[in-house]
């Protein structure tokens, strides 16, 4: 079984590709089969979380793209700003992984949240699309060596009486 470890620089190289829904591309240890049928183990570092794009290294050398799968989501968008900016709102509060674009959010199915988001006034379809939720404000989820940050950048600032 071919082993993949190794985190790549990005770039449009590639050998062999890896179709993962968000679920799977959030594990570190993980056994798949390549799009070429070849079956691999995933061994990344902990909290890793992949996005469509990414490149790996296997242990024969080859290259492998990750790409985000089409997975059941739902897509929403709203009249106003401000009706998308509450449905955000809302569905932060419940810790609800969500991907934002400039005038849409989307995030997996769920009748529950989307009987709020229709509640709520803004407009909500379903859809097979690839999913790529935010990583978190204070520089969770996964890095490359690129974005050696300096950690005042990722950290939130201090209140005055935490000076």
């Amino acid at each position: 079984m071919l082993n993949i470890s190794e985190h790549l620089p990005p770039g449009d190289q590639h050998d062999d590709k890896l179709i993962l829904p968000f679920e799977r591309r959030q594990k570190s240890r993980l056994r798949l089969r390549l799009e070429s049928g070849v079956e691999a183990g995933l061994f990344l570092q902990r909290g890793t979380i992949l996005r469509g794009g990414d490149r790996l290294r296997a242990s024969d050398g080859r290259i492998v793209q990750v790409v985000a799968a089409d997975e059941p989501v739902m897509r929403v968008t709203a009249d106003t700003a401000i009706q998308l900016m509450r449905a955000s709102y809302h569905l932060g509060n419940r810790h609800v992984p969500l991907q934002i674009g400039a005038d849409w959010l989307r995030l997996e199915q769920d009748h529950v949240l989307k009987e709020m988001l229709l509640g709520l006034g803004v407009h909500v379809e379903n859809q097979n699309a690839p999913f790529e939720p935010e990583a978190g404000a204070y520089g969770g989820g996964h890095r490359h060596h690129h974005d050696d940050e300096p950690a005042a950048l990722i950290r939130p600032p201090l209140r005055a009486k935490e000076r």
